[in-house]
């Protein structure tokens, strides 16, 4: 059977949409920080509270990392993305007057900030073609049998050659769902899935799916 991967991106993203509510291009910025290891829940605690204390890149610049330990523990790793967000506040204010820069290449020079943070800041708040690979992409997109890599970063180039731009942004957070809802990391509902019929490793999981 010939495979359409790009019907199939398609049929993930109309199925799993994912609505970004927030666009603004700070928040967006420290809400993925703040998504790095976490559930989805535990970034949505730590963001608010912490924009419900400061408001913008300005305030947060002059804070000290241990006044947000307590605003942003749910989101776990608390006291390094504390740090991490502070550092990201005072180099926007010093370098980019405390705009988030709209380019891959400057984005990337932010601590901690990498590829997959990046595209999310350019698609979600910029309207840029961009692809972030994280790792429920990377884990999916192999699973289905789409590319064959050992790296988010392989996947992210491989991915770019079959997929079309205007899909890059909105995959990732339709695999996000895709993944929590359905493919699973582990016991995948394959059994459940509107691409079983597709999927080369349907019969590798039929017989652990619930």
């Amino acid at each position: 059977m010939k495979r359409d991967i790009k019907k199939e991106a398609e049929e993930i993203i109309h199925i799993f949409p994912r609505i970004n509510s927030e666009t603004d291009p700070y928040k967006v910025l420290i809400e993925t920080v703040l998504s790095q290891r976490t559930k989805d829940e535990n970034t949505e605690k730590a963001f608010k509270s912490l924009f419900s204390r400061y408001k913008n890149v300005f305030e947060i610049s002059k804070l000290n990392p241990e006044d947000l330990y307590d605003l942003i523990k749910p989101a776990g790793m608390y006291k390094q993305k504390s740090e991490r967000i502070i550092n990201i506040s005072r180099i926007l204010i010093e370098k980019y007057n405390g705009k988030v820069p709209d380019e891959l290449g400057e984005l990337i020079k932010l601590p901690g900030v990498g590829r997959k943070t990046a595209n999310i800041v350019l698609y979600v708040s910029f309207g840029k073609e961009a692809l972030a690979v994280d790792t429920h992409v990377h884990r999916i997109s192999n699973r289905l049998g789409w590319v064959k890599t050992k790296t988010p970063e392989e996947t992210e180039v491989q991915l770019k050659k079959i997929i079309p731009s205007e899909l890059w942004g909105p995959l990732n957070g339709s695999m996000v769902n895709f993944g929590q809802k359905i493919c699973k990391p582990i016991s995948p509902k394959c059994m459940e899935c509107f691409l079983k019929e597709v999927c080369p490793s349907k019969r590798v999981y039929k017989n652990k799916s619930r």
